[in-house]
């Protein structure tokens, strides 16, 4: 039985498939910039990890734009061109698109940056204690270890 008159706060599924969608572009970009990252951390051994992070942004930024660009070209086509029907849709596809190639790019990277500045300040401080507070784990010689194995 149908009540007429009563609104439901649902999303209407094609709002839901664009964000979805968004989720995935968004997420896809961030995975290819940050292989180009651990591609240059190999490379780049001597450099900060800063560093390495700016050059592997500078390396996959024209990819970004280009494909970000081409996709927020059709769904701007969708939303002027498409009619009342998928308004919605490509509404949401053209907020995603901006706000989730922006998130890729800028805020992920820094984020690492900045988590790994923090796990580089709790390494430090810990290898700032003094020696004689953890004993040295004693070596064996050569002929003791071979004394062993047999």
């Amino acid at each position: 039985v149908a009540v007429t008159g009563v609104q439901t706060c649902a999303l209407p599924i094609y709002v839901i498939a664009a964000i979805l969608t968004v989720t995935g572009y968004s997420t896809n970009d961030t995975i290819v910039i940050f292989d180009r990252v651990r591609e240059n951390l190999r490379s780049m051994r001597r450099e900060s990890l800063a560093t390495v992070i700016n050059a592997s942004i500078n390396q996959t930024l024209g990819r970004t734009i280009i494909t970000a660009g081409t996709t927020l070209l059709s769904a701007i086509a969708l939303f002027l061109f498409g009619g009342e029907v998928l308004r919605g849709f490509s509404f949401t596809m053209i907020v995603g698109i901006v706000t989730g190639t922006y998130s890729s790019v800028f805020v992920a990277a820094a984020i690492v940056t900045f988590w790994s500045r923090g796990r580089m300040r709790a390494s430090t401080a810990a290898d700032a204690t003094p020696a004689a507070a953890t004993p040295a784990p004693s070596r064996r010689s050569k002929s003791q270890r071979k004394a062993k194995a047999s």
